[in-house]
């Protein structure tokens, strides 16, 4: 699976550039219009962006006009460009430099490939009150900015030379500050913080085929702060990623939301549902560098209610925690590199409508449940995931086994719900030399602990319900007796279960293999 293709990087690229916008500081040194406007620039070019605009000086000031940024991404036939509009570059007197655009900013996104539909994208980027000053020196600058409110809205779509209403798409973000720093050596580093007000969006759109379907998405969060740290090369080649990455490309961005809420319909005739979600904020981190890949996302105090179409009956379910983290290798490596995976579903909830479909009896006890797993471990790629030549050599299996694992720790492992709970923990190294011992796969040496509480106690309520026949739970729990020992305290059972590297499996010290 591709993480990122070049497509992606590309308005990744735009959108970053675009975020620049919101950049900036004060330092006392002397910087010129000229100097801002070729920070600009060269950080686009970084990017892998051609950049051209009319420059023209008048006074303190320097207008640069019809400003393009054109992005090709040679191995998938594609071009991407931008109309950024117009900028201006007004020195101060004091060593300072004021950056200006339109309030209104009309922007044209362009993708063009022979192998697929020319689509452009027309944007609408309105700012009220936006202030940006730069300051510092050439190769170090400062930029303070500030917004009473920034919008961008999808003003049209056209595919293949045809208009394509799709109805509104726009989003706003109130109150913006924050500052960018820019240093410029032997890599471009950046150092961004911005803080907002609320931020609102609405995506209502209609079947672009003219039918009668609808997708419509209202909602808003009371605000949000963003942290971002990168650096890049002075050249970045979009056709070699991976180079990039090894000539020191690292990107770090950390996102937080407070409380939100949203509302949703989706028409697909003649069915048509709706909802709503709430949640008291959240946090989204990724990160990206020669040390691998990582995503870091969490919520708090998630709801959902949903009704219609083909849900026979209203759904509400709630989590305290809802998180998920994910961090990998990227590059080809001969050493051992660390990898890491975590889910938590924690205090699930749902209403007692949902439960009375199974449960009419409240038999079980309506608990909030729990999922709750933590992997980390390390592992050898033999390819690297941002070289395409690589990366499709490997989809293909040219390159024969991707890569390997080498150790797995399970740092945390809990299940819980209808008043039974299972937990653990362990850890396994793993010789890749050996693939007969275990049928093909590494032969693993290790253990795992377990603990189960409430089994008893939930399978006496699933025979009252009428769910589980009392001959297979008897089977059940002849096989607990097998792979468990009684644990301490009422309806406990435990087991250790080890495998090692011979083949022998054992619980609690009895062999089963």
């Amino acid at each position: 699976m591709k993480l990122l293709d070049m497509t992606d990087r590309a308005r990744f690229g735009m959108t970053t550039a675009i975020g620049l916008v919101l950049s900036a500081g004060a330092a006392q040194a002397d910087v010129t219009a000229a100097d801002v406007w070729a920070d600009w620039k060269g950080y686009l070019s970084s990017s892998g962006y051609e950049v051209a605009g009319d420059e023209s000086q008048s006074g303190d000031t320097l207008t640069v006009s019809d400003v393009t940024m054109t992005m090709a991404i040679p191995e998938e036939d594609t071009t991407v460009s931008v109309n950024l509009g117009e900028m201006t570059f007004t020195e101060n007197g004091d060593g300072t430099v004021s950056v200006g655009m339109p309030a209104e900013m009309p922007m044209q996104v362009q993708v063009e490939s022979p192998d697929a539909e020319e689509v452009s994208v027309g944007l609408q980027y309105n700012t009220s009150d936006f202030d940006m000053t730069a300051s510092g020196e050439p190769n170090d600058l400062l930029y303070n900015y500030s917004a009473s409110e920034i919008a961008v809205i999808v003003d049209d779509v056209t595919v293949e030379g045809k208009s394509v209403d799709l109805g509104t798409v726009e989003f706003r973000i109130a109150d913006v500050t924050g500052t960018t720093t820019m240093q410029v050596g032997e890599l471009r580093k950046s150092d961004q913080k911005m803080s907002t007000g609320p931020v609102n969006y609405t995506i209502d759109v209609a079947d672009p085929e003219g039918g009668t379907g609808q997708f419509m998405m209202k909602g808003q969060f009371a605000g949000m702060t963003v942290a971002a740290e990168g650096a890049m090369p002075l050249e970045m080649d979009p056709a070699d990623f991976a180079a990039s990455i090894n000539d020191g490309f690292s990107a770090d961005l950390t996102m937080t939301y407070s409380e939100g809420s949203s509302e949703f319909k989706v028409v697909d005739p003649p069915q048509t549902t709706e909802g709503t979600t709430k949640s008291d904020g959240g946090e989204f981190t990724v990160a990206m560098g020669a040390e691998g890949l990582t995503y870091d996302v969490s919520s708090k105090n998630m709801q959902l209610n949903m009704a219609g179409g083909d849900i026979p009956l209203p759904i509400e379910v709630a989590f305290g925690t809802a998180a998920f983290n994910l961090t990998t290798p990227i590059a080809k490596s001969e050493e051992a590199q660390d990898f890491a995976m975590g889910v938590t579903l924690g205090d699930f909830t749902m209403s007692d409508i949902i439960w009375g479909i199974f449960d009419p009896a409240g038999e079980l006890p309506h608990d909030p449940a729990t999922i709750d797993v933590d992997l980390t471990g390390t592992a050898k790629l033999f390819f690297d995931l941002f070289d395409p030549e690589q990366m499709e050599a490997a989809e293909t299996g040219e390159l024969g086994v991707p890569g390997e694992l080498n150790t797995l720790d399970i740092n945390t492992l809990t299940v819980s719900a209808a008043g039974a709970e299972l937990t653990g923990d362990g850890a396994f190294t793993f010789d890749n030399t050996d693939l007969e011992t275990f049928n093909g796969m590494p032969a693993p040496d290790g253990s795992v602990d377990l603990k189960l509480t409430g089994a008893n106690g939930l399978l006496d309520s699933l025979i009252a319900m009428g769910l589980v026949p009392e001959e297979q739970a008897m089977g059940v729990r002849m096989m607990m007796g097998m792979f468990a020992v009684p644990g301490e305290g009422e309806d406990a059972l435990t087991s250790k279960i080890e495998v090692k590297s011979d083949g022998q499996v054992l619980a609690n010290g009895q062999r089963l293999r």
